[in-house]
């Protein structure tokens, strides 16, 4: 198969790797992180080059994201399929699967989590770390972000410590490693922020089987496929991830 690949760039080491691995023809474009922080304009990225893969040949389009705050909901397939995993968003993807994302949910609530290619693809505009999965109503990334526009990284740490908010709301820092890259200095960073800010550490192992089986053309299970003419839908249930016909009715 050949194969289109629209990826965030937080899986640029996995992805590149996978798919030097993978038995089809895979062609990886990536986007970049910060589109995140505004869902609507990530769909309309992606959505603007799943139309400008019709007519190239492909076999299939793959997503390497995961629903992503419902940034991927109201996708739609043009004339070739569209394949996505099933995941909450890109830890699932780092943890390789639906159940150890749920695992980690109910048992570490209160986790900041790390990541190699997320935490070096940080710029000027976009300098939080990835927490995700922790179950706060308060949006502390948010906040801090916010804080470190108005005054600086230093002072954001600053503020943030003093009014113990990072204390109150979270409770472990979580290097992710996946086996790919060096990621010494940034476990080192989460080891620290983690003493500084009196949380426990861990050193979590990822797992890639999710973007093996993404860009090697497995999706029987763990995947949702949209056919031409087929829109992504949330489905508020273990699924994470299912498909109506674009005209919104339910697909035959």
């Amino acid at each position: 198969m050949r194969l289109k690949c629209l990826g965030c760039e937080v899986l640029a080491r996995p992805l590149y790797l996978c798919a030097a691995q993978s038995p089809h023809i895979v062609d990886i474009q990536l986007l970049r992180r910060g589109l995140h922080n505004t869902p609507p304009d990530l769909r309309a990225q992606l959505q603007h080059h799943i139309d400008t893969a019709a007519g190239e040949n492909y076999d299939a389009v793959v997503l390497a994201y995961g629903l992503c705050g419902q940034a991927t909901a109201g996708l739609v397939a043009r004339d070739t399929p569209v394949v996505m995993p099933r995941a909450h968003d890109c830890i699932t993807i780092y943890l390789g699967s639906r159940q150890r994302y749920q695992e980690q949910f109910e048992n570490h609530k209160g986790t900041y989590w790390y990541t190699l290619d997320y935490m070096e693809r940080r710029d000027e505009h976009d300098r939080s770390s990835l927490a995700l999965g922790s179950g706060l109503e308060v949006d502390l990334t948010a906040v801090y972000d916010e804080y470190v526009e108005k005054y600086g990284q230093d002072n954001a740490d600053y503020l943030m410590e003093v009014m113990g908010a990072w204390q109150q709301h979270y409770q472990r820092a979580a290097y992710v490693d996946l086996g790919v890259g060096n990621g010494r200095e940034i476990e080192a960073q989460a080891q620290a922020d983690a003493a500084r800010r009196g949380w426990i550490f861990e050193r979590v192992a990822g797992d890639l089987v999710l973007i093996r089986r993404l860009v090697g053309g497995d999706w029987e299970t763990d995947f949702l496929v949209l056919q031409p003419g087929q829109k992504l839908t949330m489905t508020y249930d273990d699924n994470i991830i299912g498909c109506v016909l674009a005209n919104g009715q339910p697909k035959e």
